[in-house]
């Protein structure tokens, strides 16, 4: 649930975030385009194209306008000036008027009518600009030389006569026109060409009237540049056509620049969507290559190296912290681990139970084999002569097949009370019993066996009852074996104490000799089925069995037991049985 949770979150957050880039980039895109694009068109337009877009973006509060402190910047190289003229004629807003720009700081309706008529202001090209955005209408007016209207009017002021250029005036003027690469054209109110000098080409193409206008609003668009001066008293109006230094038209129209931008958007996108994909194969390929080699090695068996010191170095950096690339699996690297490290125990202990398996089986055969040699070789001399054998040999051989056929049935009946008391099976009848009584009757039966006069046994308990819910039987058998096993692996003189009492709410009894002890090894196997330890020397009598069914007695009784012991310094056994 961890990493499926860290996994939705990551995948969350990076789609939010790479949205997020996209958007972001959409949002510069198209703010770089409509900025190109308002640029082209100022650019286009120019000086009208200044003037509009200054007018869409001042602010006007209070009777006090503000205009962006660029526009004034750029008014001021371009050696243009602007005002701004409210309703009553007052200028509420100048740029660059101060002398040599001397202008009026009011207009009256005349003056104004004639600046829209004219579209000059003294020697200066005017532009004007009415804005209806605020609550009382603003005009905007953008003056600037123009070297070719100065041209113009002082042609005008010295070879014109009833509003034509004078004929005998008309050879210099077309010599000054062709150095320069203009032409003249002298139209009157009704647009008809009354007079054209210059180059002969140039006068024949004559523009319409909305051609004149449309140069005059944008410039940048046409190869041609016009200044134009009319002359009240005659009506007449004098145009000068001089070639644009700017050049040609434009050669991409909007529509154009739009489908451009948006295929140089869409590469952009492309590009960075490429390293993004080699790095999100790179990040997440990584960890199931790497998990790949796991499952290869593991399928191999080589638990013990599922990391090899190369994925060592992948995953995790010199301080022991696990890489960025590689948390998002975390979870998945541990189980990883815990998986192979279990694998190797179980393949472990796999590999020592069939060795364990093996020794049993050994002992096992051995131990059959040999009271089955000793039956069998009984078997043979009594088939074949048994009338030269007296009656104390007779004896002798059967009390012989006697002990050896209950070994047999020991052992046999061993390993049937092992399999039931691991399988589970109800063989014990628990009731209420005096644990104490049961010790003493079994240590004073040991005293009092001749059999055992070698070795000395010594009873410590309680005097007052202790009572135990238990089978009586099986905790007699307990006790047989581990008081057998102390003087079967220990020499005579050997020194068994067996004590009785209660630890905290449990009955506790300890069995403690004084005999040769156990090795580690030994120690650490006592309980497994059929294992006799690591001391060859020792008699082989008994079973093998007596630790493995002390142990599944007392876990049958929901107790437990813990042995302590070292070589030559005895063995202490502790059983804890529920009160």
């Amino acid at each position: 649930m961890k990493i499926q949770q860290r996994m939705a979150f990551h995948f969350t957050y990076q789609l939010i975030f790479y949205a997020l880039v996209i958007v972001a980039i959409t949002l510069i895109a198209c703010v770089i385009f409509f900025q190109n694009m308002t640029n082209n068109e100022i650019r286009r337009n120019f000086p009208v194209g200044v003037l509009q877009q200054i007018a869409q973006e001042a602010l006007y509060k209070d009777g006090a306008i503000k205009i962006s402190p660029e526009w004034d910047k750029l008014i001021e190289e371009k050696g243009m000036w602007l005002q701004v003229v409210r309703a009553e004629g007052e200028v509420i807003y100048a740029v660059n008027t101060t002398p040599p720009h001397a202008l009026p700081t009011s207009y009256s309706i005349a003056q104004l009518l004639d600046i829209q008529e004219t579209r000059t202001l003294g020697t200066y090209a005017v532009h004007t600009q009415l804005n209806f955005s605020f609550q009382e209408p603003l005009l905007y007016m953008l003056g600037y030389p123009n070297a070719n209207l100065d041209q113009l009017v002082a042609w005008f002021d010295a070879y014109e006569q009833y509003g034509i250029v004078r004929s005998e005036a008309v050879p210099l003027l077309e010599q000054r026109l062709r150095e320069t690469g203009s032409y003249l054209q002298v139209i009157d109110s009704a647009s008809r060409i009354i007079q054209g000098i210059g180059d002969g080409a140039f006068v024949q193409n004559a523009f319409r009237p909305l051609d004149i206008l449309a140069i005059q609003q944008s410039p940048a668009n046409y190869d041609t540049n016009i200044v134009t001066h009319r002359d009240k008293l005659s009506g007449m109006t004098w145009i000068l056509y001089s070639s644009h230094p700017a050049g040609a038209p434009l050669k991409h129209p909007v529509m154009e620049s739009a489908t451009r931008g948006l295929i140089w958007f869409s590469v952009l996108i492309l590009l960075l969507a490429l390293p993004i994909s080699i790095w999100h194969g790179y990040r997440y390929g990584q960890p199931l290559i790497l998990f790949a080699g796991w499952f290869e090695r593991m399928g191999r068996g080589q638990y013990d190296q599922v990391l090899t010191a190369k994925d060592m170095r992948k995953v995790f950096r010199r301080n022991g912290t696990m890489r960025i690339r590689y948390r998002l699996y975390k979870e998945v690297i541990q189980s990883f681990y815990q998986m192979a490290h279990q694998l190797a125990q179980t393949e472990k202990e796999r590999e020592r139970l069939e060795k364990s398996q093996a020794e049993w089986m050994s002992g096992i055969s051995h131990d059959l084999r040999t009271p089955l040699s000793t039956i069998q070789g009984y078997g043979y001399m009594l088939e074949s002569l048994p009338a030269q054998w007296s009656q104390e040999e007779m004896r002798i051989m059967g009390s012989t097949i006697r002990e050896k056929g209950d070994y047999m049935l020991e052992l046999i009946s061993d390993f049937s009370l092992i399999h039931q008391l691991k399988q589970g099976d109800s063989i014990m009848e628990l009731r209420e019993m005096d644990l104490v009584e049961l010790i003493r009757c079994t240590v004073l039966k040991y005293v009092n066996d001749a059999t055992m006069s070698e070795y000395q046994f010594l009873y410590v308990g309680a005097e007052g009852p202790l009572l135990i819910k238990a089978d009586e039987t099986w905790l007699q058998r307990l006790m047989d074996n581990l008081l057998s096993n102390a003087v079967k692996h220990n020499p005579p003189g050997v020194i068994v104490t067996v004590s009785v009492g209660r630890t905290s709410d449990k009955a506790c009894i300890r069995v403690v000799d004084n005999g040769k002890g156990m090795d580690e090894e030994t120690l650490h196997y006592l309980f497994n089925r059929y294992y006799r330890g690591t001391n060859t020397e020792e008699s082989t009598n008994g079973s093998g069995l007596g630790m493995s069914i002390a142990k599944t007695i007392v876990e049958a009784h929901g107790g437990e037991i813990h042995v302590q012991s070292k070589v030559w310094k005895g063995t202490k056994i502790e059983i804890l049985l529920p009160c």
